[in-house]
Parts: structure tokens; C-alpha cells; sequence
């Protein structure tokens, strides 16, 4: 190689370079304001794909195939898997029933939308109340948030714990609750119906803090001199609360409820730490006891099912409430 090819090759190089990023800088300038819109949201697509559609897919193609000793791949079988496990055909190693209304709180899908249901409905009222106290001017206001938020701030595990205790036969003091109140075993936390009211109210006293604080802050979002008018203009309090303070705060109490409903539908630690999965068989604890048991396929169907429902619910909110 002669030494005038060798000086003449980078600059050709640089060239190109060049020109390649010349086309680009003018591919981008000639875009309209949706497709750059689109260009700028691809890098978060890409990253959303990879971690949330991708292995979604995979736990698809996992719940069409048999379960195997060897892997997470055995025989192509098709749906029959979500056959199965949506007739309680399969029971080898899932105890409790995916569904059944002989015994409805024993199955997965009754217990979980049971305890979604309950829960989340009393947690927006409580967490609405709780949200129009703190919103008030009062002396020792600060305390009283820190007292709010406490239950909220305990991990899991040891928010399980206090309720175990608090319902252990002999240890806890809760226990006299079960004994006055009817139809309530004694042995609470090995009591199917009994133990996922336990679970419920472990779970509204964690989560009413969750909801009171997002309503708060709709709340003190709120233009303070829309309540000067209302008085100028003879509301009472009632209607200052129906007319102003109530549809103010709906966008920022429905973004609570979904969140609330999203976190009790996919409910396994407290479970867990509360009582167990043998006793309150929630939808992701029929998932982890299908997985410890070697049901691949099963865990996947399951999985899969229970991450279909929670898209269904996100849906519905996403387009019944897109303008609020």
C-alpha cells in the first residue's frame, strides 16, 4: 500500500460519515410532529417490550405445552392446559380448584376477586375520609399524618407477623373477636373464610394509607378560592363538597383504585406472611405452588390467565375514563 492510498482512505471515511449523518439529520427534519413523536417514544418501547411483552409471550408459549420434569418445555398440547385448569379437571398438584362454586372459597379465582372486591372498596372509603381529615388546618395535624402513614410505611413481612400474632390461639388478643363474633372459627389463621377476612383487614389497614395519600393530593391540588365563591354564593358546606371538592378529586381517587385494584389482584405476601397459601389460595399463590411443584405448564396457564384479567381491568379504566 502506497502512503498517498493510506492518507486518502480516512478522509474518504470521514466522507462517508458524514454524508450518512447529513441524510439522517434531513431523514429526521423532513419527519411529521407524529412520526417524531413515535421516534422519540421507540427507545421506551423497545425497553417496555423486552421487559414486560417479551416474557409475557414466553409464559404464553410455556402454558402450550405439557408440564415437564426436565425443563419448562414438554410435549405441545395446545390450550389444553386452560381447559383444564378453568374446569378443575387438574388437581395433581394444585389442591384447591382454579374455579368452583361447590366450594367457592377454596378456589383461586373466587378468593381472589373476593378479597379485591372487599378490600379495595373499603380502602377508598376509609382512605377518603382519612384523606378529608388530614386536608383540614388542626393543631397536631403533622402527628396525626405520621399515625396515617405508619401502616403503610411496614414491609410485608412484618405487617404478617403482627396479624399472626394478633390471631394466634393463646397469643394474641384478637382472638376473642372470633370468639364473640358468629360464624367465625376460633382458629382463625386455619379457618379458610375466617382467614381471609384476616387477610382483608391486614390489607385495609396497610393499604387505606395508599389510597388517603394520593386523595390528598388531588385534594390540595384544588384552587382554594373556588370554596371563597361557593361561600359568596350561599353554599353550604354539603354542597361545596358535592359541587367542588368531590369532582375535583375523582381523577386522583380513580388513579388510587386502580392502582389498589391492580396490587389485590396479584395479593401473595400477605398471604404468606399472614396465614398460607394452603389456606387462602389466591390466584398467585396457586401460580408459585404450581411452579414449587414442578407445573411449568400449570404456573404459565395460570399466570397468564391472571395477567389477562388485570389487563382487562386496566382496559376498561383506560377507555371508560380517558378523559377524566
Amino acid at each position: 500500500m502506497s502512503q498517498d492510498t493510506a492518507v486518502t482512505k480516512p478522509a474518504s471515511e470521514r466522507g462517508r460519515i458524514k454524508g450518512v449523518h447529513q441524510a439522517v439529520v434531513k431523514w429526521i427534519a423532513n419527519l411529521s410532529d407524529t412520526y417524531y413523536a413515535y421516534l422519540l417514544l421507540l427507545p421506551t418501547l423497545i425497553t417496555v417490550g423486552a421487559l414486560a411483552v417479551w416474557p409475557l409471550i414466553n409464559t404464553f408459549e410455556i402454558s402450550l405445552h405439557s408440564n415437564s420434569l426436565v425443563g419448562f418445555y414438554g410435549d405441545f398440547v395446545g390450550f389444553e392446559n386452560y381447559v383444564n385448569i378453568l374446569t378443575g379437571e387438574r388437581d395433581a398438584v394444585l389442591p384447591n380448584p382454579f374455579f368452583s362454586l361447590q366450594n367457592p372459597l377454596q378456589s383461586g379465582l373466587i378468593v381472589t376477586f373476593v378479597f379485591t372486591f372487599v378490600s379495595v372498596v373499603v380502602e377508598a372509603f376509609l382512605g377518603f375520609g382519612m384523606a378529608l381529615v388530614l386536608d383540614q388546618k388542626f393543631r397536631g395535624r403533622r402527628w396525626i399524618r405520621a399515625a396515617f402513614i405508619i401502616p403503610w410505611a411496614f414491609p410485608i413481612v412484618i405487617q404478617g407477623m403482627i396479624f399472626y400474632i394478633m390471631f394466634t390461639p393463646g397469643l394474641g388478643f384478637a382472638t376473642e373477636l372470633t370468639e364473640w363474633l358468629p360464624h367465625l372459627s376460633r382458629n382463625a389463621l386455619s379457618d379458610g373464610p375466617t382467614a381471609l377476612l384476616v387477610v382483608i383487614i391486614a390489607d385495609i389497614w396497610k393499604q387505606s394509607a395508599f389510597v388517603a395519600l394520593i386523595v390528598l393530593a388531588g385534594l390540595q391540588s384544588i384552587d382554594r378560592s373556588l370554596y371563597s365563591v361557593a361561600e359568596v354564593a350561599g353554599a353550604t358546606p354539603w354542597q361545596q363538597f358535592k359541587l367542588v371538592t368531590f369532582p375535583l378529586v375523582v381523577p386522583s381517587l380513580l388513579i388510587a383504585l386502580l392502582f389498589r385494584t391492580i396490587g389485590a389482584m396479584r395479593i401473595y405476601g400477605q398471604i404468606e406472611a399472614v396465614t398460607s397459601c394452603a389456606v387462602v389460595p389466591s390466584l398467585s399463590c396457586m401460580v408459585v405452588r404450581s411452579f414449587d411443584g414442578g407445573a411449568y405448564a400449570d404456573a404459565a396457564t395460570i399466570a397468564f390467565i391472571t395477567a389477562s384479567i388485570i389487563g382487562t381491568v386496566v382496559s376498561i379504566y383506560l377507555i371508560k375514563y380517558r378523559e377524566v
